[in-house]
């Protein structure tokens, strides 16, 4: 252990630590002048034993025990290898160690570095770096960095590998036909599923850094002759300017540090874990964002009908897939208004058409309705949560016993009634119909509020609660994208795509909504 990190634990040497106004301690107070000075050092030592006290103040270097400085000497040059021990990859170090070990002195003079950068270090990623945090900044990302002593500047060696999940079909984006592969928490994997499927040349991936203490690898993905260059600059804006210690939590963290939504509980971006989906959008002019260590990814803009359409439709043939979409939005109005309006009806029964008098419950429960909504709403949920946290061999029994122990007793003993149940069932398929986990969850807030208005003010507070959805979501924007677009504003074309599945050879423009550059996606004749 370091001098530094033994006399730092004791206090300053100074006399102690300085605290602030407030009575809060600077982290910078408890350290001396000597580590102070090594922490902020940016040129690389000339000799081996300086490097290693520096990075011992740097990045803890002898108490992580992660941490490794191997000195070697090659040709009576001293060298020094410094990496994470869970990111190296040991056989390309092995190889270029034993590389290393056949080489003279003639060979490595006059110039070690130049000659071990253009000669005898053998990987397909190797470059030079002089500035000492970037050097460390490398290694903590997984690189290794090669110090060569008296040489100011180090190689480094992106020899790294990264503990990897196997590539797996998301369990949120099932097909029954069509690729099996997802995204993984490794930004290199999911950038390279989609080179894979778009192999042209103006695809364009930068790469930025979110985060003063993560430092996140995030990237912009989009194709420069297609997409606007006005949102990818934009994006690149936003994602430069957050100021944060670190966004540990990967996509979401990002998507609100660059997109002020506030309360709003619907989703302004779509996110997706297929590459095929993903790909897709970028044809049509969409920009994408990744975040290393996130199996989804953010699709820019988003509209509201983005998030009800699922690929299955489009694995289909034209009219089957029209037909699913359809279903689909059954079940989403369904979600939404089925209840409220099965509510509405009971309050008051002179408003049911002729033939449906028998809507209503057939006895009354020990509860009003709405408090018997809002508990199965509540029950539904905690149900949903409780399947996520059991494992899966005890997740059908733990099913089994609070859909028909704790429904069917309830029934019986009177607490609710069984229009209830079954109504609420309906609601809950449509919800898990839609595609968009987030939109689900939105709508189910909406669903709450609208039952609530309903019992407040009956036929009016209906059309209240339903105007005020529709015109807060037409007032929304993602990316000055209008959120209900084509619906609002209107777009018959565009809408007609929307309601009806085409062929893909009837698509010859892409969408206007992405404003792109090149709208043709195929010779018009």
């Amino acid at each position: 252990m370091g001098t530094g990190l033994r006399d730092r634990r004791n206090g300053r040497k100074d006399g102690g630590a300085v605290g602030r106004n407030d009575g809060s301690i600077d982290a910078r107070d408890l350290l001396t002048d000597e580590e102070l000075g090594l922490i902020r050092m940016e040129e690389i030592p000339g000799k081996l034993e300086e490097i290693e006290r520096a990075l011992e103040e740097k990045v803890g270097l002898g108490v992580s025990f992660d941490l490794v400085f191997r000195v070697m000497e090659f040709g009576t040059k001293r060298t020094a290898f410094f990496y994470a021990n869970g990111f190296a990859k040991d056989t390309v170090l092995t190889d270029i160690i034993v590389r290393l070990t056949h080489l003279d002195r003639e060979q490595l003079v006059p110039d070690t570095l130049s000659s071990l950068l253009n000669k005898y270090v053998s990987h397909i990623q190797v470059e030079t770096e002089d500035d000492f945090d970037k050097a460390v900044q490398f290694a903590l990302m997984g690189s290794t960095v090669l110090f060569v002593e008296n040489s100011g500047a180090a190689l480094v060696i992106d020899s790294k590998s990264f503990p990897v999940r196997s590539i797996e079909e998301p369990d949120l984006e099932r097909v029954v036909r069509g690729s099996r592969d997802g995204f993984v928490e490794t930004l290199m994997t999911n950038v390279t599923l989609v080179r894979r499927r778009i192999r042209d040349p103006r695809l364009k991936l930068e790469i930025m850094r979110v985060g003063k203490r993560t430092k996140t690898d995030v990237c912009i993905g989009y194709i420069s002759d297609i997409a606007d260059p006005r949102l990818v600059e934009s994006l690149r804006d936003k994602i430069s300017k957050v100021n944060i210690d670190g966004i540990p939590l990967g996509d979401k963290q990002l998507e609100e540090a660059i997109i002020s939504k506030g309360w709003n509980p619907y989703p302004s971006v779509r996110y997706s874990e297929r590459p095929d989906v993903v790909s897709s959008h970028m044809l049509e002019g969409h920009v994408i964002v990744f975040a290393d260590t996130s199996p989804s990814v953010m699709i820019l803009p988003t509209t509201f009908f983005h998030l009800v359409q699922h690929v299955e439709e489009y694995r289909q043939a034209p009219f089957v897939g029209s037909y699913l979409r359809w279903v689909r939005f059954l079940g989403i109005m369904t979600s939404l208004f089925l209840l409220p309006l099965w509510f509405l009806l009971v309050q008051n029964p002179e408003l049911k058409p002729a033939g449906l008098e028998f809507l209503g419950p057939q006895k009354q429960g020990e509860l009003p309705l709405l408090i018997q909504f809002l508990l199965v709403e509540v029950g539904v949920d905690l149900m949903r949560m409780a399947a996520v946290h059991t494992p899966s061999p005890l997740s059908i029994a733990m099913g089994l016993v609070a859909a028909i122990l704790v429904g069917d007793i309830a029934v019986k003993t009177g607490l609710f009634i069984n229009e209830v149940i079954m109504y609420m069932a309906i609601a809950a398929v449509g919800m898990f119909a839609t595609p968009s986990y987030e939109l689900g969850l939105a709508n189910r807030l909406v669903r709450m509020a609208l039952l609530i208005l309903v019992a407040a003010f009956k036929i009016p507070g209906l059309v209240l609660g339903v105007t005020v959805w529709l015109v807060a979501l037409s007032v929304t924007r993602s990316y000055n994208t209008p959120y209900m677009w084509p619906f609002i504003p209107f777009h018959a074309k565009a809408l007609f795509s929307i309601l009806v599945r085409r062929p893909i050879l009837a698509n010859k423009f892409r969408p206007s909504i992405t404003n792109p550059i090149d709208e043709t996606r195929q010779p018009v004749e």
